[in-house]
């Protein structure tokens, strides 16, 4: 167990962390379940090591780009001709957001803008 705490440990660490996708990244919710799994670290008894071991090897090819790199694309883009970029752009949390404000009505925006209580305390 303690081995495949440190592993998972070094994992997390190479894992990076996309700030424009906070709650929502990949690489955030990994470290919140290794936490969670590992509660007591090292000391942590693993019910079914062999699942455990399953899971990191296959976190270790999304890691690795294992598949992006066995199976290389000829281009960078999708069938609609965005980029990874551009994609990136339309998946942070930010524009996210702006939408989520887009989809509420008017009145909802006015009511929200002028009341100086929160909506979530109207339905109490």
């Amino acid at each position: 167990a303690p081995s495949r705490y440190r592993r998972f440990l070094r994992l997390c660490e190479e894992w990076p962390v996309e700030e424009t996708r906070r709650p929502r990244d990949l690489g955030a919710v990994l470290r919140q379940r290794v936490a969670q799994a590992f509660r007591e670290g090292e000391n942590t008894p693993i019910s079914d090591p062999e699942a455990c071991d399953q899971m990191y090897e296959s976190l270790v090819r999304i890691h690795t780009n294992f598949y992006k790199n066995k199976y290389p694309r000829l281009k960078d883009t999708t069938f609609t001709g965005v980029t990874v970029e551009d994609c990136r752009g339309i998946l942070g949390t930010d524009l996210l957001k702006q939408m989520e404000d887009m989809k509420k009505g008017t009145w909802k925006r006015l009511r929200e803008k002028f009341s100086a209580k929160k909506p979530e305390e109207d339905l109490k």
